[in-house]
């Protein structure tokens, strides 16, 4: 007869357990701001429509006046409603804005990479992953127009305020990410971008390793604008292996 499986009480294999964490309930006041967020980003809820007041909001969805003020809150410091005062105010659906997005997620980072939780190095390693992807596809889909603003960017001239260049550095990276076409690959590279050029002290930086960085931005800019795939996605990886032992080194950051 076939071997039986082990019932309660007898010996055999312990029965695999899970390690889930149980999940709490999302409060109220979560779920009303999701279901809002939801129409706002599918349209339902175009930019500019009027929302109802709280109390119409907490009716229509069965909670409370101040439950339905703090959704109004989440959507607000998500930049999706804006509240005006007034005869004619009342809280507004608004446009959602990219730049705004990417401007609140590296201030994000930027307080995560003081915590235990995310380091510079989490951030240097996504980066290595993304950015050589993103330089294959700008070689293989920049227009004319955008291999000069990929090579104009590379070739920038120092601001005075700035001998080491490091925000044009910075600029340059901006610009391929951009000249892949794929605004996700913009709004993924850009809030890593602005915490390094925010976290690093460029003063405890050899002018010499500058020079260095110019001149592999040159080299990529050039693998782009020659439509070179393979070799820009490369060089870039390259880049960034340099740039991660740079930026690793000790004392040179905030």
């Amino acid at each position: 007869m076939p071997a039986q499986p082990p019932t309660p009480g007898t010996t055999g294999s312990p029965a695999p357990v899970a390690h889930l964490r149980v999940q709490r309930v999302r409060p109220a006041y979560r779920q009303v701001a999701d279901e809002l967020r939801t129409q706002i980003l599918a349209g339902s809820l175009p930019a500019g429509t009027r929302l109802p007041n709280e109390a119409e909001l907490g009716r229509a969805f069965g909670v409370s006046r101040s439950t339905a003020r703090e959704a109004l809150r989440v959507l607000s410091s998500q930049h999706l409603v804006e509240t005006h005062r007034g005869v004619q105010g009342g809280t507004f659906v608004s446009e959602p804005d990219p730049a705004r997005v990417v401007e609140d997620v590296g201030s994000a980072l930027g307080v995560l990479v003081m915590t235990p939780q995310l380091h510079v190095s989490d951030l240097l390693e996504a980066r290595l992953l993304l950015e050589p992807a993103a330089a294959r596809l700008a070689a293989q889909r920049a227009d004319a127009e955008t291999v000069e603003a990929v090579r104009s960017a590379a070739a920038a001239p120092r601001d005075d305020r700035d001998p080491s260049g490091f925000v044009g550095h910075l600029d340059f990276h901006t610009t391929l990410l951009m000249a892949t076409g794929n605004l996700m690959l913009t709004l993924m590279g850009q809030p890593v971008n602005d915490v390094l050029r925010t976290r690093l002290r460029r003063a405890g930086v050899e002018a010499g390793e500058w020079d260095k960085v110019d001149a592999c931005h040159r080299e990529i800019a050039e693998h782009i604008a020659e439509g070179r795939a393979g070799e820009a996605e490369e060089a870039m990886r390259d880049h960034i292996i340099e740039l991660r032992r740079l930026y690793e080194r000790d004392g040179i950051w905030a």
